[in-house]
């Protein structure tokens, strides 16, 4: 069995303080596979200490000298792709078509920060005086499973662009993604202390991370409830937050797309990574005029082409979920779904696929004719669970696709460009994709309304997020 036994911090591998152990299990088998050993509040302060030392020079940088790191950490990341990418599948249990564009997104966010510092204004005059955009300071990164290495990427990236410096606290169910990692950035030589990563679970390393004094800033992706709690901590400290939280994203299919091209890709931006995505187009609007057709193609697509299953197998586009905690809160919203008076079962249910006897996997599963007020259309569910919306016309539809506490990502799709941007206009969320789910771009802002969170991250204006602005007056 793998061992996890070593943090990241001050530029080196050191041997952990805590000495509780965690013992992970594959979402695949249900056998164990490795054990992480999770750090206290003493290895917490250690990398703390390490990170406040090195802003205290890293904070003079200039925009060459981070791109010169960045430049380095890059390369380490291209050397490692493939094993970023195993890491994902056999961890996490993310499919072959996922996993991929997962690891090569961060390594795109990181070459993103190197390309702005190209042009980035760090200094600007303004009127009769000057605006200087400093580090914040010492970064608090707190992250989930879902996409660990991604968002390690995009998050570290901008705070080495900004001149902060960092403690990241991993998921502990990501332990082998954060190892190679670890040795990407031991690889990198960065300099001592510039990030340091420390395993361990929220109650002890995360609330630890929200109460430091000396950590100036956290952004978080995670849950909406862990979010408010990192918000209400913060505020002792005045710690700047940036929170990316759930979301229930609506995908509004207009009554001119072509329904035999977008109700495919609208399974697909449902399901991807496993369903285990907060911005999953997990509500997808339909004319209710051509609800019958839009079922047919549905489950005459899911039962033709999406297969859960081992994410080894390049056919699997749907894996586990990635512990059996998370299991047991899919298949309790599809029962929650299945008592609903009006909503109907297309495809999929209670219980793993047919041939499947362990594992957390669950039925690729659409509920159709559901009335948006219902639990499954209201509560982030996590899992490969869709629910198909019939509405009137487009003031319904924008108004259901605003229905909801969540505000993180909306879709919409029509065989008029001018019509879907006149439909986003109204749609209440943070980043809206036209005609193409998977469209992603990182130089754009992204973050949520509501109870999506706070702040935005990508591009310069995730940039500007890790600095503080200083006005020099005449």
């Amino acid at each position: 069995m793998q061992q996890y036994n070593q943090f990241f911090i001050d530029g080196k591998f050191v041997q952990p303080q805590g000495t509780q152990v965690l013992e992970l299990v594959s979402p695949i088998t249900d056998e164990p596979m490795a054990q992480v050993t999770l750090g206290n509040q003493a290895d917490l302060d250690i990398a703390v200490v390490a990170a406040k030392k090195a802003f205290a020079t890293f904070h003079f940088s200039t925009p060459k000298q981070r791109q010169e790191i960045l430049k380095r950490w890059l390369d380490a990341l291209k050397q490692r792709r493939q094993d970023l990418i195993d890491a994902v599948v056999e961890e996490y249990g993310g499919v072959a078509m996922y996993a991929p564009f997962s690891i090569d997104t961060g390594i795109d966010d990181v070459q993103t920060m190197i390309d702005l510092l190209d042009t980035y204004e760090f200094s600007r005059p303004l009127g009769r005086s000057t605006v200087e955009l400093n580090p914040v300071g010492v970064v608090g990164v707190v992250i989930p499973w879902n996409a660990s290495n991604l968002f390690i990427c995009s998050k570290v990236s901008a705070a080495i662009a900004a001149g902060c410096t960092c403690v990241i606290k991993p998921s502990e169910l990501s332990a082998r993604q954060t190892q190679v990692m670890m040795e990407c950035l031991e690889q990198a030589q960065l300099p001592a202390g510039l990030v340091n990563i420390v395993n361990g679970d929220g109650a002890v390393i995360g609330n630890g991370i929200t109460q430091h004094p000396d950590i100036s800033k956290i952004t978080f992706t995670g849950s909406t409830n862990v979010g408010k709690t990192i918000a209400r901590g913060a505020v002792d400290t005045m710690k700047r937050v940036t929170l990316e939280l759930g979301g229930k994203s609506p995908n509004i299919i207009l009554d001119d797309a072509d329904l035999e091209q977008v109700i495919p890709q609208a399974i697909g931006a449902a399901f991807m990574n496993n369903g285990q995505a907060c911005i999953a187009a997990t509500r997808l609007l339909v004319p209710a005029s051509k609800l019958a057709q839009v079922n047919a193609i549905a489950k005459e697509f899911v039962e033709k082409y999406q297969l859960s299953g081992d994410p080894h197998d390049p056919r699997v586009t749907v894996g586990p979920s990635v512990s059996k905690a998370q299991y047991q809160r899919v298949q309790e919203y599809i029962r929650i779904g299945l008592e609903e008076d009006k909503a109907e079962l297309l495809v999929g249910g209670l219980g793993r696929p047919e041939g499947l006897t362990r594992g957390n996997f669950n039925r690729p599963t659409i509920f159709t004719n559901v009335d948006n007020k219902m639990r499954i259309a209201q509560e982030e569910i996590f899992g490969p669970v869709l629910c198909i919306i019939p509405y009137q016309d487009e003031a319904q539809a924008i108004a259901i696709a605003n229905d909801t506490p969540y505000g993180l990502m909306a879709y919409v799709s029509s065989a008029s460009r001018e019509r879907a941007l006149q439909v986003a206009k109204y749609i209440e969320s943070g980043q809206v994709k036209i005609n193409d789910p998977f469209n992603h771009d990182n130089k754009v802002p992204f973050g949520g309304v509501k109870l999506s969170g706070l702040g935005r991250e990508y591009g310069q204006f995730g940039l500007s997020h890790y600095l503080e602005p200083k006005s020099i007056v005449g």
